[in-house]
């Protein structure tokens, strides 16, 4: 099981280690190795969290996610991305830009910081959203209950995620924005980090407004199930057979622009590593294959069902991403820190939902032996 779920991936990492070591010697064989290291260290909430959705899609839409998706994830964000900043910052073409970044790497790097404050407010807004929307819905399992308990009731008022992005996203301009980091030092950057949090909060309500619409459009189809097979008996031509493609296409796209936000900080955080856009390619590609193999080996074992806390986890790993994404528009953060703050939240909430297991256990265990004397009782 294990090999079917991460063979491709055990794959691509012995296939890119060799090449770095063999095309460029040991010292890139250690980089890939590193970026590879933190991009999984990075991304495994982002795993967690897709794991949640594409069990709701069905087998075929779960092989486009591994194949096509896969192909967005590491050709698009890990590689096209980075190129595309630069080609923007600079207004260049891509084509100049991977020239810039091959002649020049230490130019393409002061481009790309220059970047960073307009990224991190775009991925940093959609990932609040994220988490705000799934900490103010009441739900039956609630893991830190003493805090999750009160915004649950504040979740009540209509809007309120958004109202609180806008006022993050207004205090963000106004300080760290005001003196953000950039290659010659720090600048104003308030226009950019409005207009770019913006963008990633529109983004999200588009994205996630159109996901949600269809996925709940998907659950009614279940419940309409008999009716759609007496109208297939019949001949006749059934609409709820492509409004299934559509939820399912949704779905696949918010996946797609999630794993593109979770991927902001390990795209960034590389350039911390090295300058080598091929180095960096090579790592978090293999980064992100895992991040594939691990969402399915969630999905496939059940893991999100048996260990309820996890996917709080996951959500408050991403509270803890968005904040370290704002912050970093002025001051610098190791990645070290923002891949231990999310690996221990998540482990934290897998401690927490084995103890709930147990307890669980031993109370069912209880209930039962309790049963079994009064059985016996009266049969005495």
């Amino acid at each position: 099981m294990i090999l079917r779920t991460f063979g491709w991936s055990f794959a691509v990492t012995a296939a890119g280690l060799a090449f770095a070591a063999w095309q460029w010697g040991w010292e890139a064989f250690g980089i890939v190795l590193i970026l590879s290291i933190l991009e999984i260290s990075l991304s495994f909430d982002n795993a967690v969290v897709n794991a949640g959705i594409l069990k709701k899609m069905n087998a075929f839409w779960q092989r486009i996610f591994l194949t096509l998706g896969i192909l967005i994830a590491v050709f698009g964000m890990r590689l096209v991305f980075p190129v595309v900043i630069v080609a923007i910052s600079a207004k260049v073409g891509p084509i100049e830009a991977v020239q810039l970044a091959l002649d020049d790497p230490t130019r393409y790097e002061d481009l790309v910081t220059d970047a960073h404050p307009a990224i991190a407010a775009f991925g940093g807004m959609f990932l609040l959203m994220i988490f705000l929307d799934f900490i103010l819905e009441d739900r039956d399992i609630k893991w830190l209950a003493w805090l999750e308990r009160p915004l649950a009731k504040l979740g009540k008022v209509d809007m309120l995620s958004v109202c609180v992005a806008l006022i993050v996203l207004l205090a963000t301009a106004m300080t760290f924005a005001a003196h953000a980091h950039v290659s010659t030092g720090h600048a104003d950057k308030s226009a950019t980090v409005l207009f770019s949090g913006v963008a990633g909060l529109v983004t999200y309500l588009i994205v996630g407004g159109l996901s949600g619409y269809f996925e709940d459009k998907l659950e009614e189809e279940e419940h309409e199930h008999e009716e759609e097979e007496e109208a297939k008996a019949e001949g006749k031509p059934v609409s709820a057979v492509a409004l299934a493609g559509k939820a399912a296409f949704f779905l696949f796209l918010y996946l797609e622009v999630l794993d593109a936000s979770f991927s902001f900080d390990g795209v960034i955080g590389a350039f911390a590593v090295t300058n080598h856009i091929f180095w960096m390619a090579l790592g978090l590609g293999i980064g992100a294959m895992y991040v594939r193999s691990l969402t399915v080996h969630l999905v496939r074992e059940g893991t999100l069902d048996d260990y309820a806390y996890l996917e709080h986890g996951a959500h408050y790993a991403i509270g803890a991403l968005a904040a370290i994404l704002l912050v970093t528009i002025q001051h610098e953060i190791s990645e070290i820190i923002t891949g231990l703050v999310g690996v221990f939240l998540i482990a934290a909430s897998f401690l927490s939902s084995v103890r709930r297991n147990k307890t669980l256990q031993a109370a069912e265990a209880t209930a039962a032996a309790s049963g079994e004397k009064t059985e016996v009782s009266s049969g005495a």
